[in-house]
């Protein structure tokens, strides 16, 4: 009792609010521009807590860590761009509610729901101080591969209208992560003898190109904005109606966040993913799922938010960080002097409570000032989207490049995106693809570890058998919700001809998986077992969606409608211009910036978009790309960032800033 008195004197004090509050703007901030998210805002501040009082210490950090996942739902949403790794499952139905005037709706749904994750994360994580202590130690690595297991048989859910399209996504997800090094032997795969690729390719750029830049290269060719109109006057309230509509939802999604966010190194993409999969999975009517389903954006926002409760616990009670940003707040936790361990549950167990009940109010506070700053910000959406545009492709090449620091970035972004293109085109399910890389390094190294060390004996354990049986589960569902949606898709009749690019597009995609079996060959048993089952597994289902799109004389909905859509611009003049016209643009901007340095390039880039598509006057166009300069050298000055360096760059003495 006397612990309890002791935090709550020293949550009421004046200075704990004032970090708190400084800690949670911080947050919303970086949060806000894409990509970056909880560790590199702690990594901005872990400098100058050095020597601070614990107490202010610890509301600074919970606060700012806090809210990363509430604040990364505005690029998501209105943007299309993934604000986080554990943003990218809200912008699959987020941003097309915001292209279709609900941006007020789908953002106050996602603030309202993070509300009560993030304060159920924190009631779990006090009501598991004590009683949760055995789950943690008696979930093991038979238990950890079985969870990972579970979340792939969820892809299931997320496979469109075709189960062999989305299996196959799957498994070309799982190839792209086992790029790198071999999790038994060290050996590298599919590096083509480059560092770049030695590591992997990361998941905030493959994201980028396979969301953001198909759905920013489609609203440039409508040449209108993202929505008509936003609705305001209604949306907070329809928002917060449909949360509390799918009250057991959220709360089902929290449990799940924090459960595995109790897991350490699963991460915050792996339960994002989870949760969406399991709004599908449990809906009766699954048809607007990627249309627009408001319980697309609840889901995985109720479950990232509670996950920092979960991922809090092994944390604090045995000094294991569940992810990057935890382990970064486990270094601020000892450079202040509290030390994790058993001493959170006796000595300091006053500390605990104000860590609890700091994350509790943080999200409180934070959903409180989005929900002020939400009407004028879904105003944005309003605006022609030429205007938009560019701006944010230059965003999304900056935030790929902050990757690695690496040009090998963007040129990896340049490829994806234009894999993400075609799969949009040819209605093939993306989010599929994005969970089998997210799961695909993990998958490898826990069948490894559980084989070697306990065999199949792990089978056996009750918290295991508890999983089987929900793997088991999922897949019937699955297998149930893809048979009565079989008998209800509609299709047409489409000729040979227009069919002819999604085939040449399947069988490039085959054709890389064979490349990709074939050099596993070369391989060492360990390093080869996994990328070559999956090649093998992947290439049959490819060689099935081969044969359906052969010889089956319909086409999707989808693609028809695209097909009607170009025939009606031909029809009255008003065709606009097609994907290969603003790929071209995008090579351009990568060209300038290969010349004259990020800053210089990509100012250039918005100036010369701007005159050509917006028909505007030179003198904006170019107050405007001088503003870029400007507010790119503030960033760069801010946060310590470092921009794509041009050529212009090793004749001329440029100040840093300029890259």
């Amino acid at each position: 009792m006397d612990a309890i008195i002791t935090a709550i004197d020293a949550l009421l004090t004046a200075q704990h609010f004032f970090y708190l509050i400084l800690g949670v703007i911080i947050g919303l901030v970086i949060a806000i521009l894409p990509g970056l998210g909880g560790t590199a805002g702690l990594s901005l501040v872990l400098p100058f807590i050095f020597g601070m009082d614990p107490i202010s210490a610890v509301a600074l950090m919970v606060g700012l860590l806090a809210v990363t996942s509430t604040g990364d739902t505005f690029p998501s949403v209105l943007m299309g761009i993934p604000g986080s790794n554990s943003s990218q499952a809200t912008v699959v139905d987020g941003f097309p509610l915001a292209k279709k005037g609900r941006a007020a709706m789908a953002l106050s749904a996602a603030f309202s729901a993070s509300l009560i994750g993030g304060v159920i994360g924190a009631i779990v994580l006090t009501a598991g101080m004590f009683a949760a202590r055995p789950l943690i130690l008696g979930t093991g690595l038979g238990e950890q591969l079985l969870l990972v297991i579970l979340a792939l048989t969820m892809v299931g859910m997320l496979t469109g209208r075709s189960i062999s399209k989305g299996l196959a996504a799957c498994g070309i997800g799982l190839m792209i992560g086992s790029i790198g090094a071999a999790p038994a032997t060290g050996e590298l795969r599919y590096s083509f003898s480059t560092v770049y690729l030695s590591d992997g390719i990361p998941l905030v750029v493959l994201a980028l190109g396979i969301f953001a830049v198909p759905e920013i290269v489609d609203l440039l060719r409508s040449r209108s904005s993202i929505s008509k109109s936003a609705t305001l006057g209604s949306g907070w309230r329809e928002g917060l109606a449909a949360t509390i509509a799918n009250k057991w939802l959220v709360l089902r999604c929290s449990g799940i966040g924090c459960l595995i966010g109790a897991l350490p190194g699963l991460g915050g993409s792996v339960i994002d993913w989870m949760a969406y999969g399991h709004a599908v999975q449990t809906a009766r009517d699954k048809s607007q799922f990627g249309q627009g389903d408001i319980r697309g954006v609840i889901a995985p926002e109720s479950a990232n938010n509670a996950k920092e409760g979960g991922a809090l616990f092994p944390t604090l009670f045995f000094g294991i960080p569940g992810s990057a940003s935890t382990a970064l707040l486990l270094g601020g936790f000892i450079m202040v002097g509290i030390q994790p361990g058993v001493s959170m549950v006796t000595s300091n167990i006053h500390l605990t409570y104000v860590i609890i009940w700091s994350l509790a109010a943080a999200n409180i506070i934070a959903t409180l000032i989005c929900i002020l700053i939400a009407p004028g910000v879904a105003r944005l959406t309003t605006i022609n989207y030429s205007f938009l545009g560019p701006p944010i492709i230059v965003l999304i090449v900056f935030t790929a490049y902050q990757a690695t620091v690496s040009w090998g970035d963007i040129w990896t972004l340049a490829v994806v995106s234009l894999a993400g293109i075609l799969m949009k085109r040819f209605d093939w399910p993306r989010p599929a693809l994005v969970i089998g890389f997210v799961l695909s390094t993990g998958l490898e190294a826990a069948i490894y570890r559980t084989t070697q060390i306990w065999g199949f004996s792990f089978l056996w354990r009750p918290q295991s058998q508890l999983l089987v049986a929900l793997i088991l589960l999922s897949l019937f569902l699955g297998w149930r919700g893809m048979r009565r949606g079989s008998r209800v898709m509609a299709s047409v009749n489409a000729p040979m001809r227009s069919r002819l690019p999604q085939l040449a597009f399947t069988a490039a995609l085959l054709a890389i998986i064979a490349y990709a079996l074939v050099d596993a060959m070369d391989m060492r048993y360990l390093s080869r077992l996994f990328p070559a089952s999956v090649a093998v597994i992947t290439g049959a289902l490819l060689v099935v969606v081969l044969l359906e799109q052969t010889f089956r004389a319909t086409a999707h909905p989808v693609l028809a409608d695209m097909e009607q859509r170009q025939a009606a611009e031909d029809a009255d003049g008003t065709r606009r211009p097609g994907v290969t016209y603003y790929l071209a643009w995008f090579a351009g901007l990568l060209g300038l910036i290969h010349l004259l340095g990020y800053p210089l390039g990509a100012a250039a880039f918005i100036v010369a978009f701007l005159t050509r598509e917006t028909r505007g006057h030179l003198f904006r166009n170019l107050a405007i790309g001088a503003f870029v300069v400007l507010l790119l050298g503030l960033l760069s000055g801010w946060l310590l960032l470092s921009y794509p360096p041009g050529l212009l760059g090793r004749y001329m003495n440029l100040p840093w800033w300029l890259g």
